[in-house]
């Protein structure tokens, strides 16, 4: 018997685009804390 496979495939780019997104999201976190840590506010300049 055959048995037909539902696996997709996902896209090389959508890969990379993900994984940049997720680079880009930890850079502003660490920003945000280090912003906060030597500043004491959340977003500096601002209240």
């Amino acid at each position: 018997m055959n048995q037909v496979s539902n696996v997709r495939k996902v896209e090389p780019e959508k890969v990379l685009a993900e994984r940049v997104n997720g680079w880009a999201a930890m850079l502003g976190f660490f920003a945000a804390v280090g912003a906060y840590l030597t500043t004491g506010q959340i977003i500096p300049g601002v209240i």
